[in-house]
């Protein structure tokens, strides 16, 4: 059950909150029924990624709660720090933090936090990559391509 769910370009967004934090945002298919906010933290939540949806460059300021392991909250801080219209590869992101390019693509596709924490500004060397521990060429995929396309960015 989710909090909120919102259109998206995409399809749909869930957003999970637990008391005072968000807890999860979820990439959701277009046949999930959309949602109200139901909290005021929902509500906010919602309003921040519709700005982002409509201007690549909004910012988020949302209380996330702390998952994860101590190396992927590593990995999720690097990826915060690249700016939207940017990418950086696994590799290189697993050299600015001292690791290997296949922790660091696990570290992302177990990021709770999409669009937040952009992993989708995470690329693989020779293209685009997966996304949320999807390799194929399915909806993660397109929902990747999207956001970097909103961001001035194309892979084909």
């Amino acid at each position: 059950m989710f909090n909120a769910v919102i259109e998206a370009p995409f399809g749909k967004i869930g957003v999970r909150v637990e008391g005072a934090k968000v807890r999860e945002i979820v990439y959701l298919p277009d046949s999930v029924q959309s949602v109200e906010p139901d909290t005021v933290l929902a509500k906010e939540a919602a309003e921040q990624i519709e700005r982002y949806l409509e201007h690549a460059s909004a910012n988020f300021d949302l209380p996330l709660a702390v998952v994860g392991t101590a190396f992927q909250r590593r990995v999720w801080q690097a990826i915060s720090a690249i700016p939207p219209g940017m990418v950086l590869t696994y590799g290189q992101l697993a050299k600015e933090i001292g690791s290997v390019p296949r922790a660091v693509g696990q570290a992302c596709g177990s990021n709770a936090y999409p669009i937040v924490i952009p992993c989708h500004r995470v690329v693989a060397s020779g293209g685009i990559g997966g996304f949320a521990h999807h390799g194929d060429d399915g909806y993660y995929r397109k929902v990747k391509r999207w956001l970097l396309a909103h961001e001035g960015v194309s892979y084909a």
